[in-house]
């Protein structure tokens, strides 16, 4: 083993400094190309932990909250030239987050740079949020002078999962700096290693307990840290069971909560479509990239029925070249769906597909078949055509390298069918035409609508992001995404008193 490629083993890091976790614990991963390869080990912490970490951030909170928006936004922004500063060390950690996760190298490098971009937006809002609404006396209105202000909540607990953590964590991180609170951080349990590393970076250049991170089994801490009495904000991406429960445990303290959960997203490809392999390439990166885990990838597609044919050919040829195998290899397009579970999820999806009579295809090329049949978590990306809507992978988010296709015959129709899901994230609308795109665009139930693309190469990080009805409950990114870490504070005094 190359010494880039040495076992890697990360602490907790609380109130400064890294540390293990009291129990002493460790947790292994594994590189999902190579199940037995040992990766790196990660610090399994404790409830104890979990506390200690909350209480650094807690006794850090006034000193951060009283520097003031335009302060925080210009230490957020030295925060994103050091995560980019170590050329070196940029490539040490995408090759490391490759190896523990399993997606590209091409995507983990989009996902470091994607990090320090989203501290930038961030801070962008800095100088906004430090304006204060000023209401004065209307002739008709109140006598009153008011002043609106925004107030950090205090410690928000932030919960990344396991498929983009780092794009993932600057949609929420950098917003709850700015806005003024302080945080403690749990990585997924299945990609910690890099995430925790980048994520030192961040801590040290801020003050003692403003960053702190824990890391280990959600079975084990995550109740202690959504429960802790001292946490004001709650915001956690996931999974729409654990999404509920997070929930539940958070009424207790009534502590309020984002929730980022799953979606079922639908494309809409009208028949005026423009089809070319440009088209077709964006079609595949939405539906297929990061083997289709991605929360806001496309899941479902609904052709109309006069250009079905058209964008079946595309399509297919497009997924067709699809290159399978280790993500570290250059010639990799598509690496290996990160754990066994999900998996099993993917390939039962698709079992049923297939015993239920449906015409499913597998695409891709795979270099190195000894590989592919080792045990790595490896699935080629898998087409199931004119798929009936009652199949699971039709209902229920596959979260993997498996997509169905349908048909439908008017807007009407598209739009019902896109909206016929208890998933509201993304959605798509593929036309030339502006103001088609946006009536139909204007009627899906989704929180974001992607116009002729799908998924993050086609998302403007400035909008705000998250989900209707099971996909979550409020937004992050955006404007939005910072007044979500804030409490709206009401000043006011008789006229002329203040204003």
């Amino acid at each position: 083993m190359s010494n880039i490629d040495r076992i890697v083993e990360t602490g907790i890091w609380v109130n400064g400094e890294s540390r293990p976790a009291s129990g002493g614990a460790m947790h292994d991963l594994y590189n999902p190309a190579r199940p037995a390869e040992l990766v790196g080990r990660a610090a399994a912490a404790t409830a104890e932990d979990v506390n200690a970490a909350v209480e650094a951030a807690h006794a850090a909170f006034p000193t951060w909250a009283d520097l003031g928006f335009e302060a925080r936004a210009a230490l957020l922004r030295q925060v994103a030239a050091a995560l980019t500063a170590d050329e070196e060390d940029v490539k040490y950690r995408s090759r490391l987050f490759t190896r523990e996760h399993g997606k590209i190298a091409r995507e983990t490098l989009l996902e470091m740079s994607r990090l320090g971009d989203r501290f930038m937006l961030a801070a962008a809002y800095g100088e906004r949020m430090a304006v204060d609404e000023r209401m004065g006396p209307a002739k008709a209105g109140p006598p009153f002078d008011t002043i609106i202000t925004r107030q950090p909540r205090g410690v928000a607990a932030l919960i990344v999962p396991w498929n983009w953590p780092l794009s993932i964590l600057g949609a929420k991180l950098p917003q709850a700096l700015v806005a003024g609170n302080t945080v403690v951080v749990k990585p997924a349990q299945n990609s910690s290693l890099a995430p925790m590393l980048t994520l030192e970076i961040i801590a040290r250049m801020l003050p003692p307990g403003v960053v702190n991170v824990i890391t280990g089994s959600s079975g084990e801490i995550g109740d202690a840290l959504t429960g802790h009495p001292l946490v004001r904000k709650v915001n956690f991406t996931g999974s729409v069971p654990v999404g509920r429960h997070v929930m539940k445990v958070a009424a207790e303290n009534l502590t309020p909560v984002t929730l980022e959960l799953g979606g079922n997203d639908a494309a809409l490809m009208l028949d005026d479509i423009e089809l070319d392999e440009a088209a077709f390439d964006r079609m595949y990166w939405g539906a297929f990239g990061s083997s289709g885990q991605i929360c806001m990838a496309l899941k479902r597609m609904y052709v109309h029925e006069s250009r079905y044919d058209e964008v079946i050919e595309g399509f297919t040829a497009a997924c067709e070249r699809a290159v399978v195998g280790d993500g570290l290899l250059p010639e990799t397009t598509m690496g290996p769906v990160n754990n066994a579970r999900q998996l099993k999820v993917v390939t039962d999806m698709i079992a049923e597909a297939r015993a239920k009579g449906a015409e499913v295809r597998e695409c891709g090329q795979v270099p190195d078949e000894a590989l592919y049949a080792g045990g790595g978590y490896f699935q080629k990306p898998t087409i199931v055509y004119n798929a009936d809507p009652g199949l699971s992978i039709v209902r229920e988010e596959q979260f993997g390298p498996c997509l169905p296709i349908m048909t439908f015959r008017s807007d009407e129709e598209a739009i019902a069918l896109a909206n016929d899901s208890a998933f509201g994230l993304c959605s798509s609308v593929w036309t030339p035409d502006p103001e088609r795109a946006l009536r139909v665009a204007r009627r899906l139930e989704a929180g974001y609508t992607y116009l002729n693309g799908h998924g993050p190469m086609a998302q403007d990080g400035r909008g705000p992001f998250g989900g209707f009805k099971n996909s979550g409950i409020g937004r992050n990114l955006g404007y939005e995404g910072v007044l979500a870490f804030t409490e709206a504070h009401s000043i006011s005094g008789p006229g002329g008193f203040l204003l």
